[in-house]
């Protein structure tokens, strides 16, 4: 079992930054693939980036490609996003979740434990 909690969302200009984290508790942490994935309003839900269990590759959405990074700590059981260079249409809840597998999928329902989401906009 995981229990995920996300923070770091807020209401940002568009142009600027933030850094999203998600805490996982259990000491399983380091075997889990992990995703963040976003939700905008009216929208379907939308991956963004995943890593594999160790941090050594990741994947992105072309929309953040070069824009956002994601990253973890298995020390510290975090799961972090930085994200740059943002603009509205990056306006949404974002939600990290786990995937009980050493790489990271695109497909949300390959992950099984999911955290509530921390909001994020940006304004124009």
């Amino acid at each position: 079992q995981v229990q995920l909690v996300e923070s770091g969302g807020g209401l940002v200009q568009a142009g600027g930054s933030l850094r999203l984290s998600c805490a996982a508790s259990g000491s399983t942490f380091s075997t889990y693939a992990m995703g963040w994935f976003r939700q905008a309003p009216g929208k379907g839900r939308e991956f963004v980036a995943a890593i594999n269990w160790s941090g050594s590759s990741t994947y992105y959405t072309d929309s953040v490609k070069g824009r956002f990074t994601i990253s973890r700590d298995n020390v510290k059981n975090m799961v972090h996003l930085q994200m740059n260079s943002l603009n509205p249409e990056d306006t949404a809840v974002y939600c990290c979740a786990a995937r009980r597998a050493a790489y990271g999928s695109r497909i949300g329902f390959e992950y099984v434990y999911w955290g509530q989401g921390t909001q994020v906009t940006v304004s124009s």
